[in-house]
């Protein structure tokens, strides 16, 4: 059974930075495309950022180009999402999400899915 688990979330104030990171039970995810999205309170899920598995692509919202950097550890089973210059509009819940998907990531739906962290950014 495929399991995404994300870790890292909090609370962080203004300007600072976390790292989420999302650990994956089954090696053959390492074949697979990788994906954050968020949801805010009231709001729709939105996409944030992906990385393909066969070229490494990335993808990111326009919204957090250059801030957040997206990057996989196969070796660890774990794909992470750093994020700097945080906001208080970034404050979400953000998911993992595996694909086997490698073009247009930002607008795939992505078919296994981890169940969050919260991530509040206090200005």
């Amino acid at each position: 059974q495929v399991q995404l688990v994300e870790s890292g979330g909090g609370l962080v104030q203004a300007g600072g930075s976390l790292r989420l990171s999302c650990a994956y039970s089954e090696r053959t995810l390492n074949n697979y495309s990788m994906g954050w999205f968020r949801r805010a309170r009231g709001k729709e899920r939105e996409f944030v950022a992906a990385i393909a598995w066969s070229t490494g692509t990335t993808y990111y919202a326009d919204s957090v180009k250059g801030r957040f950097t997206v990057s996989r550890d196969n070796a660890k089973s774990t794909v992470y999402l750093q994020m700097n210059s945080l906001k208080p509009e970034d404050t979400a819940v953000y998911y993992c999400a595996a694909d086997r998907a490698v073009f247009y990531l930002d607008r795939t739906e992505f078919e296994y899915w981890g169940r969050g962290t919260q991530v509040t950014v206090s200005s």
